[in-house]
């Protein structure tokens, strides 16, 4: 962890920190690759026995040394901003203002950072370059008993990755088998798109939307962990197995490394539904995470 930030902040101040943060988080997120990330493809490097995977795993790594040395972008794609907030136990919070705040800090970092605001109208396809517009950035919020500070996740999604999404509505016969076809018939017919080696997120259960959603979270765990289910986090290593026999390699050029993680996250469903989603996440894997107290103290961190 890295320590950062002022001893006290009055409540007024501690939305100023968060438009800090907002902007901070959106670009440090896209230079300074995951530790987890960087040791996940060193290891695929070492491991790749196809000359052709080898060089394009030796090229990601060299990407993320120029990033390091020149403090620059590691991708040109800047992504969707997407936060993904915790709430912890006894922290009183104005939700809108908090939302406004970190607004602010994305399109301020994208006026004042060489960042390619990439959000545009659905229809229209106008830019406001400013990283923003309706419904962006996107806020998942949650609530934890667990922490007592409030815990900003920046997710900065691509659109490579992001249009490899899926989503299937099962039946509950198909069970675990149907499951692990889906998720293999997704990847392979993604195929090189996704920039692979991918961070694949699966989310099992839950409704439609609830399903999405917990795939593209599955993405954010650090590569290498297991759901704490058991039953789950075999599914995983199987998912990663299969996934990595299917030949597609490195940028789709043929390798042993299709992924660097398979990550499922469930919720529980109806008894008539079997609902399975996929989500990727490009070989960057970028995030950047906030802890922040109510006192205007945070830490920051992967």
């Amino acid at each position: 962890m890295l320590m950062a930030g002022a001893e006290r902040a009055a409540p007024d101040a501690l939305y100023a920190v968060l438009e800090q943060l907002g902007g901070e988080l959106y670009i440090d997120s896209q230079k300074d690759i995951p530790p987890d990330v960087r040791a996940a493809l060193r290891a695929a490097a070492e491991r790749e026995t196809t000359p052709v995977a080898r060089r394009v795993l030796a090229t990601t790594l060299k990407a993320i040394e120029v990033a390091d040395d020149h403090r620059m972008l590691v991708c040109q794609d800047t992504g969707i901003p997407i936060f993904w907030i915790t709430i912890g136990r006894g922290v009183t919070i104005d939700g809108a203002r908090m939302q406004e705040a970190l607004r602010r800090g994305v399109e301020r970092a994208t006026a004042t950072h060489p960042l390619r605001s990439s959000i545009v109208s659905p229809l229209t396809r106008r830019n406001n370059q400013t990283s923003s517009g309706v419904g962006i950035p996107i806020f998942h919020i949650e609530f934890s008993s667990d922490i007592d500070y409030l815990d900003i996740l920046m997710m900065p999604k691509g659109s490579g990755s992001e249009s490899m999404s899926f989503l299937k509505m099962l039946l509950p016969a198909d069970g675990v088998a149907g499951i692990k076809k889906f998720v293999l018939d997704c990847v392979v017919d993604a195929a090189g798109r996704p920039c692979p080696p991918t961070i694949i997120g699966v989310g099992i259960g839950g409704s439609s939307d609830v399903c999405m959603t917990l795939a593209k979270k599955a993405t954010l765990r650090p590569v290498g962990s297991h759901n704490a289910d058991a039953e789950v986090a075999a599914l995983e290593t199987a998912l990663l197995t299969a996934v990595n026999g299917t030949g597609i390699g490195p940028m789709g050029l043929g390798g042993e490394t299709t992924a660097l993680a398979v990550h499922v996250e469930q919720a529980w469903t109806h008894i008539t539904l079997n609902p399975v989603a996929v989500n990727m996440q490009c070989w960057r894997g970028e995030r950047r995470r906030a802890s922040v107290y109510p006192d205007g103290r945070y830490t920051i961190g992967y």
